[in-house]
């Protein structure tokens, strides 16, 4: 991965504006809703479901690996970097910038007017194939079919994505594997354990644990790859769901929560989505099949030590606000310290 030492000096000037809002501020006063998709009217599921429908048929424009659409652009940005995105301290930070992207895009490029809307996964625990998430007609489609498990109807039948499995640049449909043992980790019980800790610290390895593994684990295929799990569309209610997670701990603990952060830069090739921690289900027993007890195969009794490596805006191995967020071009990039509040000009929003 290549860096312009010119465009990371700009994005950490306090000066830096981004689609013409000064970065850093915190005087947004009207603030956009984002809401649970099951509360949304029929109306505006269906403009939410052709938004990301035109984003699938827009040409790509960066020339990224394996990408012929901005959906693609957007699903790219995820794989090219997920080893350093994935199990360290920006793993949330960089979510959310990417959800902010992904409705940033449907509404100046495909003229949505409503914005990123959220799965209420708790509501839905251990009974995903249930959810009117998955409706055919006013949802995202249902599960695989045998033999690829290539979802069968819903508005996203026939999509050919050109980036994964993982870092494969192949093209293969839009398959599910529905899990609804998987899904009981999106319960609530397991957010409340991690609003107990103070910490980003540790709080931030709970949320990356089971409240992330229930959304990936109970939709399975696409959704459970680390790394090309933004080709299925239901990714971004996942992930705009944990940001909700993630801020409702951070109203739990201002001011701290958004003004400093801390975590690794590389991950522990043996710590999984968790950032150290096992994707544990119900009574402590793993929700994916071939991991036990939530290890992963080879890692039973791994002692390797994780070696530090330089990233933009960041000396060493540990998470500074100066850590830069790559978008690979699709928007300006920001950093840590840029997305940390959502009250700030540059995201302004809550949830309801």
């Amino acid at each position: 991965m290549k860096w312009h030492s010119s465009i990371v000096v700009a994005l950490l000037s306090a000066s830096v504006v981004v689609n013409g809002i000064p970065l850093g501020t915190t005087s947004c006063t009207v603030k956009s809703q984002r809401k649970a998709w099951h509360t949304l009217t029929k109306d505006e599921k269906l403009e939410y479901l052709d938004a990301e429908k035109c984003l699938m048929k827009l040409p790509a424009k960066l020339g990224l690996p394996g990408t012929r659409t901005r959906f693609d652009e957007l699903q790219a940005s995820h794989a090219m970097q997920a080893e350093i995105t994935h199990g360290v301290g920006a793993f949330l930070p960089f979510h959310r910038l990417l959800m902010h992207t992904h409705e940033y895009l449907m509404q100046t490029e495909c003229g949505y007017e409503g914005t990123q809307p959220y799965w209420d996964e708790p509501r839905d625990a251990g009974k995903f194939s249930k959810s009117v998430v998955l409706d055919p007609d006013v949802g995202f489609g249902g599960d695989g079919v045998a033999p690829d498990n290539c979802i069968a109807d819903g508005p996203f039948v026939g999509y050919m994505n050109g980036i994964g499995p993982g870092h494969l640049i192949s093209d293969h449909c839009i398959d599910r594997k529905v899990n609804d043992v998987a899904s009981q980790a999106a319960n609530q019980s397991f957010v409340d354990q991690c609003y107990k800790l103070q910490n980003y610290s540790t709080a931030w390895p709970c949320m990356e644990g089971s409240p992330h593994s229930g959304g990936h684990g109970g939709i399975g295929a696409e959704m459970l790859n680390p790394i090309s799990s933004p080709g299925d569309p239901i990714f971004y209610l996942h992930h705009t769901y944990l940001d909700k997670v993630w801020w409702g701990w951070q109203a739990l603990n201002l001011p701290a929560s958004v003004s400093e952060i801390t975590g690794r830069n590389v991950q522990d090739p043996c710590a999984g989505f968790g950032g150290g921690l096992p994707w544990t289900g119900p009574n402590g027993t793993s929700p994916f099949p071939g991991w036990p007890n939530g290890t992963i195969p080879g890692c039973e009794n791994d002692t390797t030590p994780v070696i530090p490596q330089s990233l933009p805006g960041d000396p060493g191995n540990v998470t500074t606000m100066n850590h830069v967020l790559n978008m690979f071009g699709i928007v300006p990039n920001s950093t840590v310290g840029d997305v940390l509040d959502i009250r700030n000009d540059f995201l302004c929003y809550e949830y309801v």
